[in-house]
């Protein structure tokens, strides 16, 4: 790496190896990295550090460390610690197999909270002090200060706050990336508190780059590693046509005078379906949309590029390794039309209130009476997280889940009598898309509710048998507003745990 991307000579001084850094790192510490949806995570040292923890425990030392991020990493981060068993606490959001198997063994704490409460929650000293920020950065100014790479998450928390700094230099990333960013430094503890000055998707309203306090950086780190997300899957049948029935009813909207033609922005969860949704939007015919979204992944950087997205907000990138290199070829043009914030603002409740979202995100399933359950298989066991979609759900101009009426061949409905756990309840959800239809809750009460997703979201091979659980709790005698069979409610669970299959 050239000395181009230190600008800083008193930080080029303090260049080390990632081992050397890592060494700052001590056992019990609270750590706090840079890093979310796969992008810009540091590279090396927590490689290093795994290889510390390793070392230590074949010495018969006891070594781990409570780990904060802004939302998943990368194999180099969540997976190296947690194969070293490195981690003893992790929070707000991850996805890595070797992580998920040791919460759920119980042998890691997990602490799952919506991602707009990461930052505020720290700064009010909920989980005591930040002991080290590994940050990962494109490029070092000469006044010192840092150019983010492809995620600000909470790196500006982590900065401000961290009692000891390690900056990650990564010359993988575009340089051109310099100027992306806008970092909000207006916020402020309750009760000083001050509005947010952002009224619309493409307003500025901070910095280009990340303060940080020179006297706390005490490494220095070298690097040249990609950014790790996977390449998404071809549509499949399944989600293009779950896709078709959203933009139908987006275009009904717009007939309706309750969208306008360009709708309003959107938000938009990680995954084959959503990025389908986004495909299906491009070959719609709208144009002149804008995103206000935690990720921008490669549905989205089509429509960028196509003309159909006018601008999109984000905190970070989850691209398949094609789109990578096709953002990184033009990294100009997307710099005009791409803002990437601190989480605290892209996830801001206020913000995604005001500005009107549509948000779109997955659920493992939902129940009779809209309830969702986003984060949980049969209730105790975590797949990922809540993540943003909280943050979107409950704010949101339209909250929108979208999902596969099953899962596991069949032998899951995504539908069922009563979630097994519950991450947004029925007042936060507005409609629910399966590949057999879309059911609007808008304005309905419960009864109502579970007749539109009766009719319109449940496989047919579950579907007599949901409406048999519904009809039997409708006549019991205790309780018509919100009809259940306690002892019936979560026997279709119970089942597959007993059986491998839901069926009756």
């Amino acid at each position: 790496m050239s000395s181009d991307r230190i600008r800083s000579s008193l930080l080029r001084d303090r260049v080390v190896s990632a081992e050397a850094a890592a060494a700052f790192i001590q056992p019990g510490e609270t750590v706090a990295m840079s890093g979310f949806t796969g992008s810009g995570y540091p590279k090396s040292v927590p490689l290093a550090l795994a290889r510390r923890i390793e070392d230590a425990h074949v010495a018969g030392q006891d070594f781990r460390i409570r780990l904060m991020t802004g939302a998943s990493t990368a194999p180099e981060l969540d997976g190296a610690l947690a194969k070293a068993d490195g981690i003893a606490l992790r929070m707000p959001f991850q996805t890595d197999p070797d992580a998920r198997q040791r919460i759920n063994a119980g042998t890691l704490d997990y602490i799952d909270i919506h991602l707009s409460h990461v930052a505020q929650h720290v700064w009010f000293g909920f989980y005591g002090d930040i002991d080290t920020a590994v940050v990962e950065v494109a490029g070092i100014r000469e006044d010192g200060s840092l150019i983010p790479s492809t995620s600000i998450g909470n790196n500006k928390t982590w900065l401000d706050l961290a009692k000891k700094v390690i900056i990650e230099v990564n010359d993988w990333q575009p340089e051109g990336i310099d100027g992306m960013h806008d970092v909000y430094y207006g916020t402020a503890l309750p009760p000083h508190r001050k509005p947010i000055p952002l009224l619309q998707v493409d307003d500025r309203i901070g910095e280009t780059s990340l303060r940080v306090d020179h006297d706390k950086v005490v490494a220095v780190v070298r690097t040249h590693g990609p950014d790790r997300n996977s390449p998404f899957a071809p549509a499949d049948e399944t989600s293009k046509r779950i896709a078709a029935y959203l933009i139908e009813f987006l275009q009904h909207e717009v007939k309706k005078g309750r969208l306008p033609a360009n709708l309003l922005p959107l938000q938009s969860g990680v995954g084959n379906i959503p990025n389908a949704v986004l495909a299906g939007l491009s070959e719609s015919g709208f144009r002149d949309m804008a995103a206000f979204t935690e990720v921008i992944q490669d549905g989205m950087l089509d429509m960028l590029r196509d003309g159909v997205l006018r601008v999109a907000s984000c905190t970070g990138f989850a691209l398949s390794p094609a789109a990578n290199e096709e953002f990184k070829r033009n990294i100009d043009f997307y710099r005009e039309r791409i803002i990437m914030r601190t989480q605290e603002i892209s996830n801001h409740p206020e913000l995604v209130r005001r500005l009107g979202c549509i948000a779109m995100n997955g659920m493992i399933e939902a129940d009779l009476y809209g309830n969702v359950n986003s984060t949980h298989v049969m209730g105790s066991k975590i797949m990922n997280g809540i993540g943003g979609s909280g943050d979107f759900a409950r704010n949101s101009f339209l909250s929108i889940f979208l999902s596969p009426s099953t899962a596991k061949n069949g032998s899951i409905s995504a539908l069922v009598p009563m979630v097994s756990h519950v991450d947004h309840t029925e007042h936060d959800v507005s409609i629910i898309v399966t590949e057999h239809g879309l059911a609007d809750l808008r304005g309905l009460p419960p009864r109502h509710r579970a007749r539109q997703i009766l009719d319109h979201c449940v496989d047919p091979s579950y579907r007599a048998q949901l409406a048999d659980y519904f009809e039997r709790a409708s006549r019991a005698s205790f309780g018509k507003h919100t009809p259940h069979l306690l002892p019936e409610a979560l026997s279709w669970h119970q089942r597959w745990l007993d059986t491998g299959s839901m069926r009756a």
